[in-house]
């Protein structure tokens, strides 16, 4: 079968799957244009309520996520004896494929605005309150740029903790993670319990997924009774700029990268991972695909050595589906609330998308949880821009399981690409999809 049929067949399989959640933007939909037309105050503060819960339970677990994923992800590298021989490489490798989908993103965003349709719907004295608070953020930034550079180290990190201030968090905890990493076995304890705490964190994250279909029902429902069916109208522009952006990901960045840093075909690969592949499109999960995407790769001929080392990894830190998406969202917003892109401030939000993406969980809906970053470093929050969210959300479980393919994809290409480079790939194994052996 081929590769666009089996990502057509996970289409289908991750709408089964997750029926409720699309129930619940059909559902939503259809009370919206009930009450767009019968105004009911509390019906619609009860739906504004009930969205704003969902996105606060979001907001409440960035921080131990954030945390905890860098600090298991960078003690493991520093615990590997691999790191010295291909480790930087791994790292450089993530990098560039993350940076490319970052450029693509705000490139399509900038040239297309899907934002603008979207401006209409937003009051004027909420797009003036966000205006402002951008303006006065990258103000207090520009001013000096030494200073900027310095409030990302912070004096108190504990009063970074208690004001969610994140990049100065994520500084810490990075210098924190790298000499936990350098310790040794003492550090077992500590790292133990962020391992726990990343485990309770992605618990937390699916109870609050249990609650992402009345979430979901609750913002497109009141999205649609405020602004009526002509919502979809922009919302269709925005998916359309981040499908483009994930074909050119796919089908253009990815086997351009084998191309340049390997032999590796790139019809190969897909072929090769292709289960892997159908899985993290149905399931938008690339945490719950990393069992099958070692055993794709390892089975197909990809060392178990080099599968062992960069996958697990690359579920933790490498997420350039997310990075295009998020970097999309949020000039997405910044188009919708009439803030002005500086240069700056789109560089701004292309450096603090790749961050936010690598401290991205590999679970459904974690690529809008971590926005949360970038707005902190416009000086927003998520709170300021609810009608914005419902916007993204109402299309959130679709574009969460494009953003996860290419996660997953990119995962394996690195790894493909690295086992090249150190000769721990077999050829006549990857290039022969005949001796491939089935994956339980």
């Amino acid at each position: 079968m081929k590769l666009h049929m089996q990502i057509l067949i996970a289409l289908g399989l991750g709408i089964k799957r997750n029926w409720h959640i699309f129930f619940g933007i059909i559902a939503g939909i259809f009370v919206g244009i009930y009450l767009h037309g019968h105004s009911n105050a509390l019906i619609a503060n009860i739906l504004t309520f009930v969205g704003q819960v969902f996105i606060r339970l979001i907001q409440m677990v960035v921080i131990p996520l954030v945390v905890s994923a860098i600090i298991i992800g960078i003690t493991s590298i520093g615990d590997n004896k691999q790191l010295g021989k291909f480790g930087t490489k791994m790292v450089l490798y993530y990098g560039i494929i993350t940076s490319v989908a970052v450029l693509i993103g705000g490139a399509l965003a900038l040239l297309i605005k899907p934002g603008l349709g979207a401006a209409q719907y937003i009051t004027e004295h909420t797009a003036t309150a966000v205006q402002a608070s951008v303006a006065t953020a990258m103000e207090q930034q520009q001013g000096n740029v030494l200073n900027l550079f310095l409030g990302f180290i912070p004096s108190n990190p504990l009063h970074s903790f208690a004001a969610g201030d994140m990049v100065p968090i994520i500084v810490f905890v990075l210098i924190f993670a790298v000499a936990l990493a350098r310790v040794g076995d003492v550090n077992r304890p500590i790292v133990s319990f962020f391992e726990s705490v990343f485990a309770a964190t992605m618990k937390i994250t699916d109870w609050i997924m249990f609650f992402a279909a009345p979430g979901v029902f609750a913002l497109t429902a009141s999205a649609v009774s405020s602004f009526g069916v002509d919502i979809f109208m922009s919302i269709s522009k925005y998916l359309g700029v981040l499908l483009v952006g994930f074909a050119i990901q796919m089908f253009v960045v990815y086997p351009l990268f084998l191309r340049f840093f390997s032999k590796v075909s790139a019809a190969m690969l897909f072929s090769a991972i292709a289960e892997a592949m159908m899985v993290a499109f149905g399931t938008a999960s690339s945490s719950a695909t990393l069992p099958l995407t070692i055993a794709c790769c390892e089975k197909r001929g990809i060392s178990h050595k080099i599968s062992s080392f960069v996958l697990p990894l690359g579920a933790t830190l490498n997420f350039d589906g997310t990075a295009l998406l998020q970097t999309v969202a949020v000039i997405f917003l910044a188009q919708a609330y009439g803030v002005v892109l500086t240069p700056f401030l789109i560089i701004q939000i292309g450096l603090l998308a790749i961050i936010a993406s690598s401290t991205c969980a590999g679970i459904p809906g974690a690529g809008l949880i971590t926005i949360a970053l970038i707005l902190n470093g416009m000086g927003l929050s998520p709170e300021q821009l609810v009608a914005g969210f419902a916007f993204l959300f109402t299309i959130e479980r679709i574009t969460d399981m494009f953003r996860t393919l290419l996660n997953v994809t990119s995962d394996a290409v690195v790894a493909a690409a690295i086992a090249d480079n150190e000769n721990e790939i077999n050829y006549d194994l990857l290039n022969n999809p005949a001796a491939y052996e089935e994956i339980a």
